[in-house]
């Protein structure tokens, strides 16, 4: 019987991942407007000790710094967003041409450091101006035309060097406020009904089809189109045939009247259609579906990104119904109290890779730790290498066992604002001083190096680490 292959696809693509609000900073600067963001992080109490994006980890001037250690680490693909209110304040009309220099320079800067660009149009930082004053954001259905405008200068701007295209991030987020059973409000703060919330997301689809129609149309360079939804990853509480069966079909269902599944968010743009049970479930609060929105919607994609950081156990009850497994007393969780489970990068890709038979790439995955300088100068952080070992081993088994992964790209590059937790979280791979704004790369960011250096047969080493 052969032996597994111990390394990733010749061209598999090792990266790291960021977001414009999380870590530019530089908020009232060379013309940029306020995002719902910016709005929600004056709100008292709505984020952890009130902090606020505005300096972040001031990446809008230290880009050169940042791409440089980039480099130095061996990355291949970097994923970044573009901050809509920097390049268009109002959302719309005026074009802000200082916002737009800032990200031809990064561009340029990625390439001469020979990492791929991965470009997101919205990673949540919705222009406020455009949600304010009745305009009502999402809920609006001129969402997806201002949308569009916004993805046209983008493309006409940076496609002569930009070739991979994402146009959302993780949808069930941004409309929905997160995962049961917490369902914490996130920016712009809105209590919205279930109903509105599919509505939200109608038009957030319309806007994905757009903008996917735009950069067809226009881009210079032939695109590679995609999106980055969260992959809800439900995985086998045993290794029982009946516990995977309801595995997979939760990852292929809508099984209740909530937002955190794969198929509400993915068969429309990728299937053309809502799925028949989720119409069922969502019944009387499903959207306003007008003629021709599915054909908008359901542009050819070229890959799916999947953003996964644990799973779901699930097994079946005595009626033969997916039910989620209770996790074990003390079971691992990162600093952050997320679930510490491998197989998610094993058991979400192959499902989804089975229903949808497109090219994936994992947007994102990673940890947060309690990570800390110590008296040494330096960063050690054990626990996140041990994490992306465990993770990796199971993503490169799904690739092995027929997965279509093409790459994979760790969260984050550096440490940065974690939303509604500020900076409580460190996700990085790159210590940030936020007093200083002092960059120290941790003992894991030194240990990703060998793994991308080794494409990926290191992880069956001990652990290798080198200093700076």
């Amino acid at each position: 019987m052969p032996t597994a292959p111990t390394t990733f696809p010749k061209d598999f693509l090792w990266g790291a991942a960021s977001s414009a609000y999380q870590i530019e900073g530089a908020a009232h600067t060379d013309g940029r407007a306020d995002s719902v963001w910016d709005a929600y992080c004056r709100t008292p109490g709505a984020i952890f000790e009130n902090h606020t994006g505005d300096t972040a980890c001031d990446h809008y001037h230290r880009y050169r710094e940042d791409i440089e250690l980039m480099r130095r680490l061996g990355l291949r693909a970097y994923r970044f967003s573009v901050s809509w209110p920097r390049v268009i304040p109002q959302g719309v009309a005026e074009v802000n041409d200082k916002g737009l220099a800032f990200y031809d320079r990064l561009v340029d800067a990625l390439l001469e450091a020979n990492i791929q660009p991965f470009l997101t149009l919205f990673h949540w930082d919705y222009p406020l101006a455009l949600h304010a004053g009745g305009r009502g954001g999402w809920l609006n259905r001129e969402s997806a035309d201002w949308f569009a405008d916004y993805s046209r200068v983008i493309v006409d701007r940076l496609s002569d060097r930009v070739a991979h295209w994402m146009t959302l991030n993780e949808p069930q987020c941004f409309i929905g406020g997160g995962p049961p059973p917490g369902n914490l409000p996130l920016a712009p703060g809105d209590r919205v009904t279930l109903k509105d919330k599919l509505q939200m997301w109608h038009h957030a689809a319309l806007a994905h089809g757009r903008a996917t129609q735009i950069i067809r149309e226009h881009a210079k360079l032939k695109p590679s189109i995609g999106y980055a939804p969260v992959g809800v990853s439900p995985i086998p509480a045993d290794d029982q045939p009946s516990s995977i069966d309801a595995a997979r079909i939760a990852a292929t269902s809508v099984l209740a009247p909530h937002l955190w599944n794969n198929t509400w968010f993915n068969d429309p743009i990728l299937l053309g259609r809502y799925p028949d049970d989720g119409l069922r479930v969502f019944a009387n609060d499903a959207p306003r579906v007008q003629p021709g929105d599915m054909e908008i919607i359901h542009q050819k994609q070229d890959f799916l990104g999947l953003n996964i950081y644990h799973g779901i156990p699930m097994r079946m009850n005595p009626a033969g119904i997916p039910e989620e497994a209770p996790r074990p007393p003390g079971y691992p969780r990162t600093a952050f109290g997320w679930p510490v489970e491998p197989e998610s990068l094993y058991w979400g890709p192959r499902f989804i890779h089975e229903r949808y038979k497109l090219p994936i790439y994992i947007t994102e995955n990673g940890l947060s730790n309690t990570d800390i300088v110590s008296l040494d100068g330096k960063v050690h952080d054990p626990q996140r290498i041990d994490f992306l070992r465990r993770y990796l081993r199971e993503l490169r088994r799904a690739i092995n066992d027929g997965a279509d992964v093409r790459g994979y790209f760790q969260w984050s590059i550096m440490d940065n604002f974690e939303w509604l937790d500020g900076y409580k979280q460190r996700f990085g791979l790159v210590h940030i001083d936020y007093a200083t704004q002092k960059r120290t790369p941790k003992d894991s960011a030194w240990w990703y190096a060998h793994i991308i250096e080794s494409n990926g047969a290191a992880l069956d080493d001990e652990p290798f680490l080198r200093s700076g």
